[in-house]
């Protein structure tokens, strides 16, 4: 029995419970479908065979998971820190006995390679483990003495939050957004996106297994015109964790104003990796091609723009090609595949649009630009070379297998065309000269840049974009200033004294 045969058989056990009543809603700890019986199809990218229904959530389905979290939230947030602490750990352990399933439904629900999706689930076990370790310490504050008095900061939970979360690596992002929530003390509303609500509902499962009390985690699938704008409407709900497109956050504020919610928002990105003629060519490239072409570059995260020094283009241009074009496209089941189908048509088509678009603008197609296969919905791996700065393809987030390369001659051209676009979420800097680093990572408009190196996510860094990229910073205590509110309490020291009026 191949791999690939032995994933599907195993995936086609961990499916079944769930076709003969499809994915329901999970509120105050019940299993309920949507109040108006509606239900929609979740389909495998693979093949475009449909998985199983899921429950359609809308206004109702948000208000009862809405007062659900509201009425667990005193309970929640006055739980000892070791009791809660308890839980989360247990939450690690018991995604660490689910891994395998968790990746395998992942795959067949996304599309994403195996050999990614079977470490995101332990990534996600590492998240809770490590808000679990902060949980003790959350409501700590500070001593700011004064003459007259002793002012004593503490952090509050704000309250009930809804976490709207992606369809990218949906488990591993859940699991970021939504383990500092409880960590911090906050009760959550989980709306998941459409195109892959498998593992939401398994998480979910898995925190009630866990011990939480019925209602500190409710879920609500749906889509984002019916139960996302009712989440961000409702007055029950104190804040919004959002990761997704920069149009649907900027709905999202206008959504949320009337209620006042505070959002934070991890949105999209046009990266640039810069690799300078000093740079270790051999690991640039290495980097280059893994923060574009892994997770089928559907990620806010990925070097989309190669800028590089013109005097080494060639060069590096003629070995990205012949690295490009081995990539393999294959059955994300397969531990072989390096790049799986992209997650639904209608993302398919945006994608291959650009191909187009590229020829249009002037731009070659040096590598990929079609169609893999005529089943599923795969595209082979794609290289535009020849491009400047103002064209479509180097401004606009295309989020698939595609990178664009842009020559430049030196240093201050190289930082013009990377500052160039409406995003600042990522940067990528390859160069061997620390001064020149130094003075070019300052001047970046990005709110994470990495110095030769990819994308190495550490967990007490602050996560976040600027511009057009987000609002607000996940990891360590950024995350517990999105979550909690500042509590200032004077004492007086002595009897100092105070103005007397009317005397």
């Amino acid at each position: 029995m191949t791999a690939l045969t032995d994933n599907l058989t195993k995936l086609d056990g961990y499916l079944a419970r769930f076709r003969p009543h499809g994915i329901q809603n999970l509120i105050a700890g019940e299993t309920r479908p949507a109040a108006s019986g509606s239900v929609f199809d979740t389909v495998s990218p693979v093949d475009e065979s449909v998985i199983c229904p899921v429950a359609r959530g809308g206004v109702e389905d948000i208000d009862a998971a809405a007062q659900a979290a509201k009425a667990a939230f005193p309970a929640w947030r006055d739980m000892p820190a070791a009791e809660r602490k308890k839980i989360l750990i247990r939450i690690a352990e018991l995604i660490e006995a689910r891994a395998e399933e968790i990746a395998l439904c992942e795959c067949w629900d996304t599309g994403q390679a195996l050999r990614f999706m079977s470490k995101a689930a332990l990534r996600g076990a590492a998240n809770f483990r490590f808000f679990a370790d902060k949980v003790t310490s959350a409501r700590d504050g500070q001593n700011l003495r004064s003459p007259t008095l002793m002012n004593v900061t503490t952090r509050v939970p704000i309250g009930p939050v809804g976490v709207i979360t992606p369809w990218n690596t949906p488990f591993m992002l859940s699991t970021w957004k939504i383990a500092p929530a409880l960590a911090a003390g906050c009760t959550i509303v989980h709306k998941p996106a459409e195109f892959s609500p498998l593992t939401a509902r398994i998480l979910a499962e898995i925190a009630h297994e866990a011990g939480l009390p019925d209602g500190v985690w409710n879920l609500v699938n749906g889509f984002g015109e019916d139960a996302g704008r009712a989440l961000t409407e409702h007055p029950a709900i104190k804040a919004i964790a959002f990761v997704g497109e920069s149009r649907t956050g900027s709905m999202i504020m206008k959504q949320g104003a009337d209620t006042l919610k505070r959002v934070h928002f991890e949105l999209g990105g046009k990266n640039p990796v810069v690799v300078f003629d000093d740079a270790d060519l051999d690991r640039a490239l290495d980097a280059a091609i893994f923060m574009i072409y892994s997770l089928n570059g559907e990620r806010c995260t990925s070097s989309s723009r190669l800028l590089v020094q013109d005097t080494i283009a060639d060069e590096f241009e003629a070995k990205l090609i012949e690295r490009v074009n081995n990539i393999r496209v294959g059955h994300p089941l397969d531990p072989e595949t390096e790049i799986g189908p992209l997650i639904h048509k209608v993302h398919f088509d945006k994608v291959t649009s650009y191909f187009d678009i590229a020829k249009q603008d002037g731009a070659t197609v040096a590598a990929g630009g079609c169609r893999v296969g005529e089943e599923g919905w795969f595209v082979r791996p794609t290289l535009f070379t020849g491009a400047s700065t103002d064209m479509t393809i180097a401004q606009e987030e295309i989020f698939g297998p595609v990178l664009t390369a842009i020559r430049f001659a030196d240093e201050a051209e190289a930082l013009q065309v990377a500052n160039d676009t409406e995003y600042g979420l990522t940067a990528y800097v390859w160069t061997n000269d620390l001064t020149r680093a130094l003075r070019f990572t300052d001047a970046l408009e990005a709110g994470m840049i990495w110095v030769n190196s990819e994308n190495v996510r550490h967990l007490p860094t602050p996560f976040g974009g600027v511009k057009a990229s987000g609002i607000g910073r996940d990891g360590g205590d950024w995350s517990f200033e999105f979550y909690m509110e500042q509590k200032h309490i004077g004492f007086a020291l002595g009897q100092h004294k105070i103005p007397r009026l009317g005397a």
